[in-house]
C-alpha cells in the first residue's frame, strides 16, 4: 500500500504528535508551552508542527492577549479520538 501523502504520515504515525493530539483532547485549553512540555517536545518544533495542524484544520487558537490558546477543531477531536482508540489498543 503506497501512502499518498507522506507528510500527513509523517505527523499522524509518531509518538509525540499523537501524544499532543491526545493531550488535547483530554484538556480543553491548552498554551503551546504547557503542551511542549507535557509531552516532552521543544516549543520551537511543537511550534512548527501546530501550524502544520492549523492548516489542515485540527487545531485552532484563540488569542488571550499575549498569549494564544490551542482547541481541537471537530475535526481534530474526531481524529484525536480515533487515535486514542488505537494507543489503547496497542497498550
Amino acid at each position: 500500500m503506497k501512502i499518498k501523502n507522506v507528510k500527513l504520515a509523517n505527523i499522524f504515525l509518531r509518538k509525540k504528535p499523537v501524544l499532543a493530539l491526545i493531550q488535547l483532547l483530554n484538556n480543553e485549553e491548552m498554551y503551546a508551552s504547557n503542551l511542549a512540555k507535557s509531552v516532552d517536545f521543544t516549543y520551537s518544533h511543537l511550534i512548527k508542527l501546530l501550524s502544520q495542524l492549523e492548516k489542515l484544520d485540527i487545531i485552532s487558537f484563540k488569542r488571550e492577549g499575549r498569549l494564544k490558546i490551542i482547541f481541537l477543531t471537530k475535526k481534530g477531536r474526531e481524529l484525536a479520538k480515533a487515535l486514542e482508540s488505537v494507543v489503547k489498543v496497542l497498550t
